[in-house]
């Protein structure tokens, strides 16, 4: 397990740190019997320092595909800066005192983040590999609702998983909500995060980017957005080549309509659109997933699908995810 305090400005101390599988996403409970316990270095308690991040001892576990872990923290010292995901959309339950071994926790406190935790890394097969997805909120599950996995990357490992051929192939989903790719927003951007987030995670195979929408709904006057939409084209550019460096296949995926929403102005729209006819046409991408097409309304082209629309013209909703995942080819995996 990896774990991290890459945005805490003081040491934090974890003085346990329990896995076990989840009754469901929805719960505190876990199954008593899969509890374990994890050791670095041989010892239960870890201090991380500032802007780092570290892994756990290897441990026995059995993961089934799509399962759902739950990951028990008690801390000793923290940092005022904790790192953590505030667009989770899972509950995090909070208690006060070693609780790591409790089977449920009926009265803690809640919210919709989870904290400290980086990322699982699982033995697997030599013929096994990852898909990672590069993007703002839209794949990070804004309006997809909370403990429902209802992300449209959660969608696609379900399809993945569904499908013989495609089995052994993981979903990395390294979507920010409010993240750019160029500057300002929220988060590291997508640039100064490509190497942390693409780059280094292992077995990678295959990149889709949808990301940049911030970038132009955040730009000022049309000339501004018109610039915007240049230096996205040129930073796609340095990101194709950059995976392609390290034999990675990297999928173009046309950002999805906004008219009617907060973004909608007509420099961003057309910017929006010189981007996508570039992600549809440049050939500089090994292939294209058009969620524009598949997401647009047939009357109104430049907003969401009705069915599709969380109802803020910007986001999907839950079968708008479902309609994204469903666009996407498998045979783009093989």
């Amino acid at each position: 397990m990896r774990l991290s305090n890459s945005f805490g400005t003081t040491p934090i101390t974890l003085d346990e740190v329990h896995i076990a599988e989840a009754v469901s996403a929805d719960s505190s409970a876990i199954v008593a019997n899969t509890d374990r316990s994890l050791t670095f270095d041989g010892k239960k308690s870890i201090t991380i320092p500032p802007h780092s991040t570290i892994k756990s001892d290897p441990f026995h576990f059995t993961l089934k595909p799509l399962s759902n872990v739950a990951i028990t923290i008690h801390y000793g010292d923290i940092s005022p800066n904790l790192t953590g995901h505030p667009g989770s959309r899972s509950t995090s339950y909070l208690v006060k005192g070693n609780k790591v071994s409790a089977t449920t926790l009926p009265n803690a406190a809640r919210t919709n983040h989870w904290y400290t935790i980086d990322g699982i890394d699982v033995m697997a097969s030599r013929s096994a590999s990852s898909i990672i997805v590069l993007g703002n909120s839209i794949t990070d599950g804004h309006a997809s609702g909370t403990n429902q996995n209802g992300r449209w990357t959660d969608d696609l490992a379900r399809r993945l998983q569904k499908n013989p051929e495609t089995q052994e192939i993981s979903v990395l989903n390294e979507g920010l909500g409010g993240n750019c790719i160029l500057h300002g927003c929220l988060g590291p951007t997508a640039l100064s995060r490509f190497k942390r987030d693409v780059i280094n995670k292992p077995k990678v195979k295959w990149l889709i980017i949808l990301e940049g929408i911030n970038d132009i709904g955040g730009s000022r006057g049309e000339k501004n957005a018109a610039i915007i939409g240049d230096r996205l084209i040129d930073a796609y550019k340095w990101m194709i080549n950059v995976a392609h460096d390290h034999n990675i296949k990297v999928y173009g995926a046309t950002m999805t309509p906004f008219g009617g929403s907060f973004y909608d102005k007509p420099g961003h729209t057309a910017a929006w659109k010189k981007v996508n006819k570039w992600i549809r046409n440049s050939g500089r991408f090994d292939a294209v997933i058009d969620f524009d097409a598949a997401m647009q309304d047939p009357d109104h082209p430049l907003q969401l699908i009705p069915k599709g629309d969380s109802g803020d013209h910007l986001h999907p909703g839950p079968l708008g995810y479902q309609m994204m995942a469903n666009t996407i080819d498998l045979k783009l995996f093989k």
